[in-house]
């Protein structure tokens, strides 16, 4: 008995085990996109994964995925469409998990204005924030209602999407997020309305992954991360308002009414296993950027994207 007291004091003596430290690059400023990240870290489902995660917003939106390049971050959060043309430059990334699972990007026009459907487009002002695969797209939503990029006039908006169609600076956005700008022209009083690209000729793809360099990357520290995430994205389809509260307690700007639509809006658009990999998507949209000239030769699926659950 005197021994096993002995053990069990030494036990409780001994240092807990050092969590082992990530580093996350986030695209943007904490939004509801990022909730699963945000629930595993409050709700300690990193930390249950021995994880001692650190999630960085970035100063330049377009400037983690390549810190994770450079082996200056373990993870960042990037967007599909984007690591086929950043390998494609050369920039060694690979697709190891997925955040949002369906597109966001939708073409967004005022609900009460002159724009119905895509052929009133013909003429108009189209605004957008990132050249090259919002412009691919763009072209192929025109093409299947018989027009060209001639028939519209592209204008460079920055990130002013719902406050460009708002005022009349332009008929239509492309780059608007399904479940952010609209609630927040409705939160303005002004009814916007969503032709959503995936209906309208692209390809189908993930809006939100995380990707890692694969020279550096620590696998079995991914898998954990992508093990507390699931497990997060199950806690918030299960409880969305408990999971809003932790959310929107972790900073005042968060507690709001844009946030709290958009939290709504977003839960179904959560990836309920990140780590599986569709293989096909990544195919597709690979083909599609060929086919408008954004990439030059077709790369394997497997220079893209990897499952690391797999072994």
């Amino acid at each position: 008995m005197r021994i096993l007291t002995f053990v069990l004091a030494l036990l409780v003596a001994l240092p807990a085990a050092a969590a082992d430290k990530m580093t996350l690059l986030l695209d943007w400023y904490v939004n509801p996109d990022h909730g699963p990240i945000i629930i595993a870290k409050e709700k300690g489902f990193f930390a249950d994964e021995g994880l001692d995660v650190e999630v960085v917003a970035p100063a330049d939106p377009s400037a983690p995925p390549k810190l994770v390049a450079a082996g200056k971050a373990d993870l960042a959060v990037s967007y599909q469409p984007q690591i086929h043309l950043q390998v494609a430059e050369g920039l060694p990334l690979k697709r190891v998990g997925t955040l949002i699972a369906s597109p966001l990007n939708c073409l967004m026009v005022k609900d009460d204005g002159p724009v119905k459907t895509i052929a009133d487009l013909k003429g108009r002002k189209v605004g957008y924030s990132v050249a090259g695969v919002e412009e691919a797209q763009m072209r192929a939503v025109l093409s299947r209602h018989g027009l060209t990029m001639d028939d519209i006039e592209m204008v460079n908006v920055n990130w002013s999407l719902a406050p460009s169609v708002m005022s009349g600076q332009v008929d239509a956005v492309i780059g608007a997020y399904r479940n952010v700008e609209l609630h927040q022209m409705a939160i303005e009083g002004v009814k916007g309305r969503c032709f959503f690209i995936e209906e309208e000729g692209m390809p189908s793809y993930d809006e939100l992954i995380y990707v890692a360099n694969p020279e550096l990357m620590d696998k079995a520290k991914i898998v954990r991360f992508l093990a507390a995430t699931e497990r997060a994205t199950q806690y918030i389809v299960n409880h969305p308002e408990e999971s809003f509260e932790i959310y929107a307690g972790t900073a005042p700007e968060l507690n709001d009414e844009l946030n709290k639509r958009s939290w709504a809006d977003t839960i179904r658009r959560f990836a309920l296993r990140p780590a599986a990999l569709d293989h096909g998507r990544y195919a597709r949209f690979e083909e599609f950027l060929k086919e408008n000239g954004l990439i030059e030769t077709i790369r394997p699926v497997s220079d893209l994207a990897i499952d690391v659950s797999v072994q």
